[in-house]
């Protein structure tokens, strides 16, 4: 990051200065958010620019609206409730992005005031980096600071063209957010334990081969576990799979052994006959899997493996499920790997992000990690060694 301009540069008094966040947020029936994680993590930045005396003016996608315009249900309305809660003062959000209300707002606004302008999505410019778009952004402010990690991956107006227009600086998000997963990959504490799961093999075959060259010892969990299973000659019955991957898959157990790394698969697995959490289930050996059953976690036997391996290591990077975490029938491998990390206090533990985090938060085990990511897309790449557009438009 030494290449990039740190928010801790920028002489902000009296400066309007536009935030790019991430407050793409959980909201309830309701309105209230339920899930403030992401809003918590941008505070720092924030707070440090109303201590220096200025005008803040943040911008935030949420949801995927068409583009058209405003949409109630994803307006930024409830993040703008719950930060003012956060920051003890008013948040004033603007009617729309760019327009005759953002542009009042911003006007009116004195030094310690904040407006956070109606979601950047709203307008279809946002996500092709129109010039015209990021050209009314940049006109609303003197300098910028990206803090929104999560979206560091798409070159939007927002995120990359306005970057351009404005003196651009890193918030203390988006360094730590960098600085950790590079320093993580780069210099890693051993042994090294990755641990991946999630759906699709096509999904994470770059993530893969990027942790082969780093990692000790490689845990595939999962849905995309049976196109592994399939690779090893395995019937999956009726599990998620990818037919058109077994090849790929097959290569990487092969990559793997002659690198070295312990690539740990299933042994056994928790089948079911339907995908519902009420569904008749039984636990199978990974070689045994019956016909008309899908895999919908891991086992207990695998569950004990992984987690012994997790116990031993120095470092550890996790993201994706073991399984259908989200039904409590099907929880029980991410749980068993969420509790492992947890418990192993003499690591640096890193969750990259996605689902990952909505499992540390639901077994409440968040604050036993070393660092979570907010990013899941975005901290994928970055472990894939690709350059993220929102970081390289910070580059001096």
């Amino acid at each position: 990051m030494a290449d990039i301009r740190s928010i801790e540069e920028l002489d902000a008094q009296g400066k309007r200065v536009l935030v790019r966040v991430d407050f793409n947020v959980p909201v309830d029936d309701a309105g209230n958010v339920t899930d403030d994680t992401r809003i918590r993590a941008a505070l720092p930045t924030i707070e440090r620019l109303l201590d220096q005396g200025a005008r803040v003016i943040l911008a935030s996608h949420r949801g995927r609206p068409a583009g058209e315009g405003f949409e109630e249900a994803f307006s930024l309305a409830p993040a703008a409730g719950r930060l003012a809660e956060l920051i003890g003062r008013d948040v004033a959000l603007a009617a729309d992005t760019v327009g005759e209300g953002a542009q009042a707002k911003v006007a009116a606004m004195e030094p310690g005031d904040v407006v956070l302008l109606e979601n950047v999505r709203f307008d279809k410019r946002e996500k092709k980096n129109d010039p015209a778009f990021a050209e009314a952004l940049a006109a609303l402010a003197d300098a910028y600071v990206n803090d929104a990690f999560g979206t560091a991956h798409r070159a939007h107006a927002s995120t990359a063209g306005v970057a351009a227009l404005l003196p651009a600086y890193a918030g203390y998000l988006m360094q730590r957010e960098v600085g950790t997963l590079t320093g993580m990959l780069d210099e890693p504490k051993r042994p090294f334990v990755a641990i991946l799961g999630g759906s699709k093999v096509s999904d994470k075959i770059k993530v893969i081969d990027a942790l082969m060259e780093k990692a000790d010892v490689l845990i595939i969990g999962g849905g995309m576990c049976f196109t592994f299973l399939l690779a090893q000659g395995y019937a999956v019955g009726t599990s998620l799979k990818e037919d058109d991957w077994v090849a790929a898959a097959g290569d990487m157990l092969a990559k793997a052994e002659q690198r070295g790394v312990k690539l740990l698969l299933p042994v056994d697995v928790v089948v079911a006959d339907a995908f519902a959490n009420d569904a008749r289930t039984e636990v199978v050996a990974a070689d045994a899997m019956p016909e008309g059953m899908m895999g919908l976690d891991i086992g207990p036997k695998t569950a004990a493996l992984y987690a012994d391996a997790i116990a031993g290591a120095a470092s550890v990077f996790w993201n994706g499920p073991m399984g259908v975490f989200e039904m409590p029938s099907f929880e029980a491998g991410t749980k068993a790997v969420a509790e492992a990390v947890a418990a192993n206090q003499g690591a640096d533990t890193i969750i990259g992000g996605g689902d990952s985090v909505a499992a540390v938060n639901k077994f409440d085990l968040a604050d036993a990690m070393t660092f979570i990511s907010t990013g899941g897309g975005a901290s994928m790449e970055l472990v894939q060694g690709e350059a993220l557009p929102g970081v390289e438009a910070l580059r001096r």
